[in-house]
């Protein structure tokens, strides 16, 4: 089993479960020092003032192999991170990035999509203006 922090789609428990995982343990959490940028999809970059929010969960090993295995996400590479749960516990965990130099494009449905989960999740309200701001 692995902590995984997801910050995309991936951080709706109830998308990986219709992909026939099996989370556990799900809390909203964030990793300071890193921001959210949004290309054809998210990823994150380090950046001192910054925070990103998403949910960390435990996965299976075979279950993440599963998971980055599908073409939209093969190129993410798992990153080591320490994210604070919205109660204040800290976690080690990995969280799986697109190398920047690979971000590229636009794309306004996946901006919205991120929106509409991260408001289901009750993340926080700048942080949700903040994807939006990314599908002008």
């Amino acid at each position: 089993m692995k902590i995984v922090f997801f910050y995309g789609l991936f951080m709706d428990e109830n998308l990986l479960r219709q992909k026939g995982l099996a989370p556990k343990h799900v809390k909203l959490a964030r990793v300071d020092g890193y921001a959210l940028r949004i290309g054809n999809r998210a990823t994150l970059i380090k950046s001192v003032d910054e925070r990103c929010y998403g949910t960390v969960m435990q996965l299976q090993n075979d279950e993440l192999q599963t998971l980055y295995s599908e073409p939209s996400v093969a190129e993410y590479i798992p990153e080591e991170v320490v994210a604070t749960a919205l109660t204040g516990e800290s976690l080690s965990a990995v969280t799986y990035v697109l190398p920047v130099e690979k971000l590229q494009g636009k794309n306004v449905e996946y901006a919205k999509s991120l929106a509409i989960v991260a408001k289901s999740l009750a993340l926080p309200k700048d942080y949700i203006e903040e994807i939006n701001a990314w599908r002008k």
